[in-house]
């Protein structure tokens, strides 16, 4: 055994059991302090990126805990499947059916990424009740280093600490901050943290899935997690650690693009979502000709309406989802004739495809040692995640049992 691999073992061990270090105690060190629950996502993390040798403190925290591919709720973008992983809801439920979407309640807006006003608007949050807004009704104090919807009062709670998003924000300064909040005493010290890193997505997105650009991201990324793991062992705070993604990311190409006027009119509907699906509305009074295009055999591409999407996606139901749903095959690109194509690397493809796969690492003292696990759905993440922090799961599509095998017994 090298000594590289003797001195990950060793890290992931002391993470998973709180084992002391040879130094001399510090107050820090002696202090009894509760475990602390850190919930981290890596966006765009695919499974298949802990196996390229460039990941050495995500895989001992995964030879110290538990490990296994994780099915993203369909849509496979950002927003929705982040509030899935925190409320158990899939987005047809939760409401946050896309990372840009339309309400009737509000004709006139978008809710998007770019759009502050909407995306930090109670309004579009408030159909689900994250784990934190729980935990603090609880009397749990928690702490959010970045999250979809963690900057919005959802039904008027916020977490006792949360950041304004900002990309600036480097990932070591992340880091810094989330062991600053572990340095406090007790009365003001977060049980329930999350932390959020958007690097691997950036460059998978730039570069896609398999370049050395979107590899250099990962293994930095990595390389804060074990700052992070070693700032908890200077604290001697032990550390419930659960690593996730919200999907996975494919390889797109200039030769595999769909354009809108292939499938329908573009002057006859809105498209609310282009790329590997466009959401489109019909203009008024162009509900059926548009239906009737859209309902033609299309190559590369399958449409319906929203009530006639299938049923494994669990989605079509939430009056956010437009009129009209169409799904391209992996890596292939629905493209906006109003706007310059993008090619790199994409997500939003159907839920079932391993590329869209995302990770799930659970290690410390709540969980088994070396257990691997088959493909789950996130929902199942949530009541986990309630029974580790110890609040009441509100009711949820995520059941219980589905993850019991990655508990301490």
């Amino acid at each position: 055994m090298s000594f590289i691999h003797n001195v990950l073992l060793g890290l992931a061990l002391s993470l998973a059991s709180g084992c002391a270090t040879t130094r001399t105690p510090t107050a820090a060190a002696i202090e009894t302090r509760e475990p602390v629950t850190i919930l981290i996502a890596v966006d765009g993390l695919r499974p298949d990126y802990l196996e390229r040798g460039i990941t050495p403190h995500l895989n001992a925290l995964a030879a110290a805990g538990a490990s296994g591919p994780m099915r993203p709720s369909f849509p496979t973008k950002t927003f929705p499947n982040h509030y899935t992983l925190v409320t158990g809801l899939r987005p047809d439920r939760h409401g946050i059916v896309d990372n840009n979407m339309v309400d009737a309640a509000r004709p006139e807006a978008t809710f998007s990424l770019g759009n502050a006003t909407q995306a930090l608007d109670p309004f579009w949050w408030n159909g689900a009740e994250p784990i934190w807004v729980t935990a603090e009704r609880a009397g749990i104090r928690t702490a959010t280093m970045f999250w979809p919807g963690s900057e919005v009062a959802i039904r008027e709670t916020r977490p006792s600490n949360w950041t304004r998003y900002d990309l600036n924000v480097t990932n070591a300064q992340r880091v810094e901050t989330v062991i600053d909040w572990l340095r406090r005493p007790a009365a003001t010290r977060p049980r329930f943290v999350t932390l959020y890193f958007d690097t691997v997505d950036t460059a998978g997105h730039e570069h896609g899935p398999d370049a050395a650009e979107t590899n250099t991201a990962m293994a930095e990324v990595d390389a804060r997690i074990g700052d992070l793991v070693a700032g908890l062992r200077g604290l001697g705070q032990e550390a419930n650690v659960i690593v996730v993604a919200d999907h996975g990311m494919t390889k797109t190409a200039p030769e595999r693009a769909v354009p809108l006027q292939a499938l329908v009119d573009p002057a006859k509907v809105r498209m609310i979502v282009e790329g590997p699906y466009a959401a489109l509305q019909a203009l008024p009074g162009m509900e059926a000709e548009v239906g009737a295009s859209l309902a033609r055999p299309h190559d590369h591409v399958q449409c319906w309406p929203k009530a006639r999407l299938p049923e494994r996606f669990h989605y079509g139901s939430h009056p956010r989802v437009p009129a009209f749903f169409c799904l391209a095959e992996s890596g292939w690109i629905i493209t906006n004739p109003a706007r310059t194509p993008y090619f790199g690397g994409a997500h939003g493809y159907d839920n079932q495809s391993p590329e869209m796969h995302a990770a799930f690492i659970a290690s410390g003292p709540a969980f088994a040692r070396g257990v691997r696990v088959p493909v789950f759905d996130n929902v199942h993440l949530y009541p986990l995640l309630a029974r580790i922090i110890g609040v009441s799961a509100l009711p949820s599509d995520g059941d219980a049992v589905t993850l019991q095998s990655v508990l301490r017994q």
